[in-house]
């Protein structure tokens, strides 16, 4: 790690090197394969379009940083088997964004990946703790954000857009230096490990066909069978047709249309029309559509029935999540972690809708190994009280 100056790489970003062929980039790849790690990240627009447009690829090595342009590229096989080698570590700062774009245009994830936004919450640094801050904070550079909102798809891109992006990934292999050598004298580092696996995970969960996207909408909880199916049918269609127009899921339906749509139940055309922001370019081409599904509700709830949407917790609980938050926070303490790493609120619910649907409280499975050991048996005791509680109520 001694070879990665952030200094070095720091002026480097001033004038990046630029990968415009496939012959560069496999050339590159191949040095890059012989590394430790190298650092990652992307520009990219998503405006009018429901996929990411790459803008922009930045890599960081040892030496240099790098501006790969997928304007000019298309064939990404070099590096994708680069991000398939497990023998060198891909650093990145909140990379969620970042993976659903490589899925995209490579088809495949880099791993092994350290995000540095996790290894700062695992160190109490601050959850979701941008890249400036962070800098600010353990660095003390100060990095500018005035081409957040660039165009990305332009060429050529101006000096400032190019040093903008060459910079986000210059400090990263320091910031990691930092993060690791902190987490491994706490012998921690597989926290690190097992959360940054866990975001990969979640990275190839994707509902391509849109059929569990009405289920966030936990608002309709109490919405009978043949409505509740044409919720699920209309999302999905919706979520279908947003990505084979490659258009955001807004241009099509807004959320509270699709709600409008299902509570109003509209007979015809005119009915639908008169529904507040449905798009008239969407009535046009669509409307006969949409109340098909509508026409189509109690058939398909019977050939298929929907998987309800869990009813809100008893006010009960109110008082009770607060006590088992409690436990997190005080473990999260202990440890010197941000508490917001340790539990989330949506393993919480699941927690307690576990023993409360199904009879036995559970952890759940999405909650990794290291935060189980250290807070799981401590909210499973608390639950049995609550339970002895509950049912004496």
């Amino acid at each position: 790690m001694s070879d990665y100056n952030w200094k070095t790489l720091e002026s480097s970003a001033e004038t990046p090197v630029w990968i415009r062929s496939e012959a560069d980039l496999s050339r590159y790849c191949d040095h890059w394969r012989t590394l430790p790690l190298i650092a990652l990240d992307t520009e990219f627009i998503r405006v009018e379009t429901f996929y990411p447009i790459a803008g922009l690829i930045q890599v960081a090595d040892e030496r240099q940083c790098y501006l790969i342009d997928p304007l000019d590229i298309s064939d990404f096989s070099a590096l994708a088997a680069l991000f398939q080698d497990e023998a060198v570590i891909k650093l990145m700062h909140a990379a969620t964004e970042d993976l659903e774009l490589f899925l995209k245009v490579m088809g495949v994830l880099p791993t092994p990946v350290f995000d540095t936004q996790i290894g700062g919450a695992l160190l109490n640094w601050g959850f979701s703790m941008g890249l400036q801050r962070m800098l600010e904070q353990k660095l003390g550079v100060q990095m500018e954000k005035h081409e957040t909102t660039s165009d990305w798809l332009k060429r050529p891109l101006t000096k400032s857009q190019e040093h903008y992006a060459a910079l986000d990934v210059a400090y990263l292999p320091a910031i990691y230096e930092m993060q690791k050598q902190a987490l491994s004298e706490r012998d921690t580092y597989y926290w690190a490990e097992q959360e940054n696996q866990t975001m990969l995970d979640n990275a190839l969960i994707d509902d391509v066909e849109g059929y569990d996207y009405y289920r966030r909408f936990t608002q309709m909880w109490r919405c009978p069978t043949h409505k509740l199916a044409a919720l699920r049918d209309l999302t999905a269609w919706r979520e279908q047709v947003a990505r084979d127009r490659d258009v955001p899921r807004n241009r099509i339906l807004k959320n509270q249309v699709l709600l409008q749509i299902v509570e109003a139940w509209p007979r015809n055309l005119g009915d639908l029309s008169r529904l507040h922001e449905i798009r008239k370019h969407i009535l046009r081409s669509d409307g006969e559509t949409i109340l098909g599904f509508l026409r189509a509700g109690a058939d398909s709830a019977q050939a298929n029935p929907p998987e309800p949407i869990p009813k809100p917790l008893h006010y009960f609980w109110n008082k009770h999540l607060k006590k088992l938050k409690a436990i997190a926070r005080r473990a999260a303490e202990e440890n010197d972690l941000a508490p917001e790493i340790l539990l989330r609120r949506k393993e919480l619910e699941a927690l307690v809708r576990s023993g409360v649907d199904e009879g036995e409280y559970k952890l759940p499975p999405q909650m990794s190994d290291w935060r189980q050991q250290l807070i799981g048996a401590a909210l499973l005791d608390e639950l049995e009280v609550i339970e002895r509680l509950r049912c004496s109520t």
